[in-house]
């Protein structure tokens, strides 16, 4: 069966938004083009790796003699977008896989997002599971969502993804670890 692709080449909205409190928060890539809304569910750290990628890509653009693409150093005001998540959120997918990549004839970021693949053949390890990475890779996924965004919308979702994810619970000084509103165990060495 081929794959269904949620495909946006323009969207009129593209944003990583959360639903719940922090340290029970739940992460959507959203995008939207008109009526037409689609969210995928992703991690915390999935959201910030998608986030600095992007960042990287559009400073080596940047960093380009001439900066052909016109990529601004900061979001553009006009770009901003605080506002919640489009409601009511209903995923297609919890993301499993993603990339990135650029588009020099159309000047925008491709994002592309894939489902987790929950694979397990051959003989059970330890744990009771064996994941074959190679039959992994050569399943096509069931759907997918590819994104185009300008470079302009590409600052202002980074810049936004960023803080949605620095918004949750306040990190420990001491260990690092997020302290969690009724109390925290400090994971710091006491020889420290």
């Amino acid at each position: 069966m081929p794959t269904i692709v949620h495909g946006f080449d323009w969207p009129d909205r593209v944003v990583v938004g959360t639903i719940g409190s922090p340290g029970s928060r739940s992460f959507y890539l959203q995008a939207r083009t008109g009526p037409r809304v689609v969210s995928v569910a992703l991690e915390k750290e999935q959201s910030a790796l998608l986030a600095r990628g992007i960042d990287e890509i559009l400073d080596d653009l940047r960093a380009t003699d001439g900066n052909p693409a016109n990529v601004p150093e900061l979001t553009p005001v006009e770009l901003i977008d605080d506002a919640p998540l489009d409601q009511p959120v209903e995923p297609e997918f919890r993301v499993g896989a993603m990339t990135l990549g650029w588009d020099p004839s159309t000047v925008q970021i491709v994002i592309e997002v894939y489902p987790l693949v929950d694979v397990e053949q051959g003989d059970p390890d330890d744990d009771g599971l064996v994941v074959d990475l190679d039959a992994a890779a050569a399943l096509e996924p069931a759907e997918m969502v590819s994104i185009r965004i300008p470079v302009g919308t590409a600052r202002a979702f980074t810049k936004r993804t960023l803080e949605v994810v620095g918004a949750g619970r306040p990190l420990c000084p001491l260990c690092g670890a997020p302290m969690d509103p009724d109390g925290h165990v400090c994971g710091r060495p006491d020889d420290l």
